[in-house]
C-alpha cells in the first residue's frame, strides 16, 4: 500500500535540521519520520533545491504539440466547438486521443469550459449607438443621475426562478407530470431610483401601447412623487414598440416628462436589472400557489428592497458606461 506523502511543513522542517547541523538519526527520531524517508528528502534538496512534490513524468501523451496548437487554434477560433468535435478533428491529424486528454491540454493553455452568457444579440449599429450614449453621458453629474427613475418589465414564474431543474427520471418518462416544471408565470412592471423603489403592476395578457400608456397614466407621476423625485425627474425606458409608440410619446410629452434617450438592446447598463434576480429570488422563497398570491408576493417583496441596495445599483451606472466604452458598445460584464 503507497504511504501517504509528508507535509510541506514538515519536509521544511527536515531540511531546516539539517541546515542547522543535525544527522539523519537525531531528525529521525524528533520528527518521527523514518530515516531512510529523511535522506530521501534531503537527496532531493540537495539536487532540486526545493521540498516539493515534482512534477512526475506520467504516461507519455498521444497528441504531439503541433495537436496540442492546432485544438487551441480550433478553441479559440470558435469558442463553441464541443470535445466530440475536437476528437474527430485530433482523429483526422491522425492523433486519435481521448476526451480527457483534449481537455487536458487545452487547459494548459489557460482555457476552461464555461457556460456562455446570454447577452442581447448586437449589431454594429447597436454597438456603435451604446458608445456613443456611454461617450455623452459619462460625465453626467450624480445629481442628474439621482434624478433618474429606472424602469423596466420582466417575466416571473410561480413555481421557482427562472432557471433549468434536474429531475431522477426513468428512460422514456420525461413527459410524465412528476418530471415536469408547469410553465405558469406573469409579467410585472417596475421601476426604481436611488431613494427606492417605485410601483410594480402586472400585465395581464399581450401588452399594447394603449395597455402602456395606461400603465404610465396611473403610476408614473405617482411613483415620482412617492419617492420625492420632483417635476423635473428624468424617466428611462427601453425601445420596446410599445414604449415608442405615438400615444405612449403623447402622453410623455403631454405631461412634461423628460425621457433618458436609450440606445437599442442595453439591459446591462440599467441598474433595475439586478433587482429583478433579488425580487424572483424572495418570491421564490414563499411558495406562492396561485398567480393571485404570486401578483401580492411581488408586490409585497417588491416594497422591502432596501433602498441602500437600490442606491448602490445606481451608483453604478457610470462604472456601467465605462464598461461601454472599454467594449467599444459590446456586451459588458453587468
Amino acid at each position: 500500500m503507497k504511504s501517504k506523502e509528508l507535509s510541506v511543513d514538515l519536509r521544511d522542517r527536515i531540511v531546516s535540521r539539517h541546515k542547522s547541523g543535525e544527522g539523519y538519526r537525531k531528525i529521525s527520531a524528533a520528527l518521527k519520520v523514518p530515516m531512510s524517508t529523511v535522506a530521501s528528502i534531503i537527496r532531493k534538496w540537495k539536487k532540486f533545491k526545493t521540498t516539493r512534490t515534482l512534477p512526475r513524468a506520467g504516461r507519455p501523451s498521444k497528441l504531439s504539440n503541433r495537436g496540442r496548437r492546432a485544438l487551441v487554434r480550433e478553441v479559440t477560433k470558435n469558442p463553441m466547438v464541443t470535445l466530440s468535435e475536437l476528437q474527430r478533428s485530433s482523429m483526422e491529424r491522425g492523433e486519435p486521443s481521448r476526451r480527457t486528454t483534449i481537455s487536458a491540454a487545452i487547459h494548459q493553455s489557460g482555457l476552461y469550459g464555461r457556460v456562455a452568457r446570454r447577452k442581447p444579440l448586437l449589431s454594429k449599429r447597436h454597438m456603435a449607438a451604446r458608445l456613443e450614449f456611454a461617450k455623452s453621458h459619462l460625465k453626467d453629474s450624480q445629481t442628474m443621475t439621482n434624478k433618474i427613475l429606472w424602469s423596466d418589465e420582466t417575466m416571473i414564474e410561480l413555481f421557482g426562478v427562472n432557471a433549468r431543474r434536474h429531475v431522477w427520471r426513468k428512460p422514456g418518462t420525461a413527459q410524465h407530470q412528476a418530471n415536469t416544471i408547469p410553465t405558469v408565470s406573469m409579467v410585472v412592471a417596475a421601476s426604481c431610483c436611488v431613494d427606492g423603489t417605485g410601483r410594480l403592476v402586472r400585465i395581464k395578457g399581450a401588452m399594447t401601447a394603449a395597455m402602456y400608456r395606461d400603465i404610465l397614466d396611473e403610476n408614473l407621476l405617482q411613483s415620482a412623487l412617492d419617492l420625492r423625485l420632483g417635476r423635473r425627474f428624468i424617466f428611462q425606458q427601453d425601445n420596446d414598440p410599445k414604449h415608442t409608440a405615438k400615444i405612449s410619446k403623447e402622453w410623455l410629452q403631454d405631461n412634461s416628462v423628460n425621457v433618458l434617450e436609450w440606445p437599442s438592446q442595453s439591459p446591462d447598463l440599467n441598474p433595475i436589472e439586478h433587482l429583478w434576480r433579488d425580487l424572483k429570488m424572495a418570491v421564490h422563497r414563499r411558495f406562492p400557489s396561485n398567480l393571485m398570491e404570486l401578483e401580492r408576493c411581488c408586490k409585497e417583496e417588491w416594497a422591502k428592497l432596501a433602498k441602500d441596495r437600490c442606491a448602490k445599483l445606481v451608483a453604478s451606472y457610470s462604472k456601467r458606461l465605462e464598461a461601454g466604452i472599454v467594449a467599444k458598445g459590446a456586451s459588458t460584464k453587468y
